[in-house]
C-alpha cells in the first residue's frame, strides 16, 4: 500500500483526515503562500494546494500526497487568515453583513504513477450583523486567528453565520472529505 502524507501543518486538516481511520504521514510542506500579482482568491488555492503536495513529494516515494488550501473572496478583496486579534477584529467588521465565497482546493499526488488529481470546492457563507461586543466576546473565546475569515463553523464561529451553502461541510473546516474519499478510492485506497 502507499504512504498516505499529508502535505500541511494545519492542525484541522490533520484532525479531518484522521476521521478515515487510516496511518498518515504528516509534513510540513512550509511554501511562501504570498498572493501573486492579480492572483484571484481561487487560482491562489488552487496553485497552493498543488504547490504543497509538490514540494512534499521528494521526499515520499510510493505515497499519496494530500496538498490542500484555503482562501476566500468578498467584494473582490481576497480574505486570508488573521494571524492576530486586531486583524481579526478589523476582517469581522468588513466581512459583517457580507457574503463570502471560501475556496478549498485539494491536489492529491501519487509519487508512484505521477497521476494527479485536483478540485476546488466552493462555498458561499453569509456573516451575521456583527457589533463590536459579539466580535470582541467571539475572538476571546474562540481565538480563530489561523482560519480564514476568522470563522470556526465547526466551533462557536457558527454563530456568526446567517447561512452556508456548500455541498461539502469539511471544506469549510479546510479539507473537502466527500471529494478526497473519491480521489482515494480511484488511487485503489479501501477504507
Amino acid at each position: 500500500m502507499l504512504t498516505l502524507v499529508l502535505a500541511s501543518s494545519s492542525p484541522y486538516r490533520r484532525e479531518l483526515l484522521s476521521r478515515f481511520k487510516l496511518p498518515f504521514d504528516v509534513f510540513n510542506p512550509d511554501i511562501d503562500e504570498t498572493p501573486r500579482i492579480k492572483e484571484k482568491a481561487k487560482e491562489i488555492s488552487c496553485r497552493l494546494a498543488r504547490e504543497k503536495a509538490f514540494k512534499v513529494a521528494p521526499h515520499y516515494a510510493n505515497s499519496l500526497i494530500i496538498g490542500s488550501d484555503q482562501t476566500a473572496e468578498c467584494q473582490n478583496q481576497i480574505i486570508e487568515k488573521p494571524n492576530a486579534h486586531e486583524n481579526a477584529v478589523k476582517q469581522l467588521q468588513f466581512l459583517s453583513g457580507k457574503i463570502v465565497t471560501f475556496y478549498t482546493s485539494l491536489c492529491l499526488l501519487n509519487t508512484k504513477t505521477e497521476q494527479v488529481q485536483e478540485c476546488v470546492i466552493e462555498f458561499e457563507v453569509k456573516y451575521k450583523e456583527l457589533n463590536q461586543k459579539i466580535i470582541e466576546s467571539y475572538l476571546l473565546n474562540e481565538q480563530p486567528y489561523n482560519c480564514v475569515g476568522s470563522v470556526k463553523s465547526e466551533g462557536l464561529g457558527i454563530t456568526l453565520l446567517e447561512y452556508i451553502k456548500g455541498e461539502d461541510p469539511t471544506a469549510l473546516i479546510g479539507l473537502p472529505l466527500i471529494k478526497l474519499s473519491d480521489m482515494l478510492q480511484n488511487e485503489g485506497v479501501v477504507f
